[in-house]
């Protein structure tokens, strides 16, 4: 069996028969009396449910189930974990071996691909953005050419781009794929998707085990703080990261905040919240597009904007003064001149541009 024919092939070689840990919540999770995991026989005083004295489901099955039922996918071709960071990490970790393979990305873009890549040893390749009218622009002929040519095993694509905001297009992501099966995994990055006209990928990836997408309740669901995300990908794929990551990845009242923020009356709240945002985004950006000081505006199918300013510096520190925090992106390639401002409410939006607003006025 050669490499196209099993997406294993590109596992690290000294991880195809690793078992990993396996827990005792593993072994057995019914039973009256559990004395299998050295847990504590009493709850804590300050606990009030009483529950948190024992571990939780590896993979708990049902929010992994409703995470796969909102994303259209079965339950086994989901992985849950602490956020998209923890799938990246595991991703890099498993398929990378350190100081021999490589990992692609198209900077402009999220630095924990780079940060992941770096702590595993693996060589960093990079293709970066154009930037053209009106937006930056991802050479997908390029990734497929370097990635055959210096043996990349990952490829990781972000749609929407953080920063830029753009959305890949979907069809062009498949034709990747198809010139890189058996030679790497290409990963697509959809944090940002609910904010989108575009659908998510997960559907129309099922049919190629070489491409695995990652969610997040972060950013739509807002539960940033509960870390819960998950890679949606080919079973056997999700089989091997889930040997190589830790045995309680989910704590459970994040399991249980994640399954109330899918329940029918929260989805809806979150459908609305993303509506606004939506709004809010065109509202923002057509104000921004006349504030002074005010370069560029790109166009944006996430909850932010990119924005480049005359003076990107004398910007940050009028925000601030106003109480107001955007992301400085000056450091990054390409963005000497810019800021990345999330959506917030109205209000807080209205805030951020009366802000900018007294840039005119302070010159």
């Amino acid at each position: 069996m050669n490499a196209g024919d099993d997406v294993l092939a590109l596992l690290r070689d000294d991880l195809r028969g690793f078992a990993g840990y396996r827990s005792a919540r593993n072994e057995a999770s019914t039973g009256s009396i559990w004395l299998n995991a050295n847990e504590a026989a009493r709850a804590n005083a300050g606990d009030a449910t009483g529950d948190m004295r024992r571990y939780p489901q590896p993979q708990p099955e049902r929010l992994r189930t409703a995470l796969a039922d909102l994303y259209g996918c079965t339950p086994e071709r989901l992985l849950t974990g602490r956020g998209s960071d923890e799938a990246i990490d595991l991703l890099v970790r498993a398929f990378c071996r350190p100081g021999e393979d490589a990992v692609l990305v198209a900077p402009p873009v999220f630095g924990m691909y780079a940060v992941s890549a770096r702590l595993q040893g693996a060589r960093l390749l990079e293709v970066p953005l154009r930037d053209s009218e009106p937006d930056f622009e991802i050479d997908l002929g390029e990734i497929a050419r370097k990635a055959l040519s210096q043996a990349a095993k990952l490829v990781f694509l972000c749609s929407p781009g953080n920063p830029a905001g753009g959305v890949l297009p979907a069809e062009a992501v498949l034709d990747l794929a198809r010139k890189l099966n058996g030679h790497a995994l290409v990963i697509v990055d959809e944090a940002y998707i609910e904010f989108s006209d575009a659908p998510s990928l997960v559907a129309r990836a099922a049919s190629l085990a070489n491409i695995v997408v990652l969610r997040t309740m972060s950013k739509a669901h807002a539960l940033a703080a509960a870390r819960i995300g998950c890679a949606i990908g080919d079973r056997r794929i999700v089989d091997a990261l889930r040997r190589c990551q830790a045995p309680y990845p989910v704590p459970g009242p994040c399991a249980a905040q994640a399954l109330a923020a899918l329940a029918p009356v929260s989805l809806a709240a979150t459908r609305a919240a993303v509506e606004e945002a939506r709004r809010e985004r065109a509202r923002v950006a057509a104000a921004l597009a006349h504030a002074p000081g005010v370069r560029r505006v790109y166009p944006s199918q996430a909850n932010f904007l990119l924005v480049r300013f005359a003076d990107a510096a004398v910007a940050f520190q009028r925000l601030l003064e106003a109480g107001v925090v955007v992301r400085d992106m000056r450091a990054m390639p390409q963005l000497s001149d810019a800021l990345r401002i999330t959506l917030g409410t109205p209000v807080q939006n209205d805030t951020m541009l009366a802000a900018l607003g007294e840039i005119e006025a302070a010159a």
